[in-house]
């Protein structure tokens, strides 16, 4: 809790530098400021590179060890456990949607892969027609109309924006083990989901993040407009996605 509320508190202060910023005055200058949001823009550039060297010392070798040193069953087991933690904190947003469908499919998977699926261990709801989906509050405040404000690059996250910045700490107040479960124990188990998470996710864009940085001419700006296109794309699917329709308590046919 501590940390999550030091990574809120300095997502707050850039917000208010945002603020602060300076419209440029040169027409040019000033059409560039307004097409990327990103008034921010030097001192995110200043974060993504301490992020950047923090990758390239820590994080990338990690992924690396992790991804060329477990078999791909395992990691993949990994994968499916992390994802259906996330069980609870998916389906309340699906709710918050206003998507009884996708509520569904997730109520369905949850119950499918921690009895059947070991905890999670396998993902045997994706086999039997209850496919997987993104969720979280950022999205859920993109479904409800809040616009993503100007962009941010924050320390240890990495790319964000405003709405993600809340939908950070509403993920976290909505997650069951925010509040259920005390102690050392539980401490060390949040640690340990944490860092694996964080492996987990690096070793599957290993590839993707190489190469933007060895051929993009300026992966700031790349990784900027992706993060951009992927949240938008995830806000359309969930505000597209059969909102009206009952909850899926039966396997969904293959699309």
């Amino acid at each position: 809790m501590p940390a999550a509320r030091r990574l809120l508190a300095a997502a707050t202060l850039l917000l208010v530098l945002a603020g602060c910023a300076t419209v440029p005055k040169d027409p040019a200058a000033r059409a560039y400021y307004q097409q990327t949001n990103d008034p921010l823009e030097p001192t995110n550039r200043v974060f993504y590179v301490v992020n950047d060297a923090l990758d390239t010392v820590l994080m990338r070798p990690f992924a690396l060890a992790y991804h060329y040193g477990t078999p791909q069953f395992f990691q993949d087991r990994v994968h499916n456990v992390l994802a259906n933690l996330d069980t609870p904190v998916v389906l309340a947003n699906d709710m918050l949607e206003g998507n009884p469908r996708r509520a569904g499919d997730t109520l369905m998977r949850g119950l499918i892969n921690t009895t059947i699926g070991l905890v999670g261990i396998f993902d045997v709801a994706s086999g039997v027609g209850y496919p997987a989906h993104a969720a979280d509050f950022g999205i859920t405040l993109g479904v409800w109309g809040m616009p993503a404000g100007p962009y941010l690059y924050l320390p240890v996250l990495g790319p964000s924006s405003p709405r993600d910045v809340l939908g950070f700490g509403g993920d976290y107040a909505l997650s069951p083990f925010t509040w259920f479960g005390k102690g050392y124990a539980m401490q060390d188990f949040g640690y340990a989901r944490m860092g694996l998470t964080a492996v987990d996710t690096r070793a599957r864009f290993l590839s993707d993040l190489d190469k933007i940085k060895a051929q993009a001419l300026d992966p700031y700006a790349t990784l900027r407009s992706l993060y951009r296109q992927h949240r938008e794309s995830q806000i359309r699917d969930a505000r597209h996605d059969a909102p009206a329709s009952v909850p899926a308590w039966y396997p969904q046919p293959a699309k």
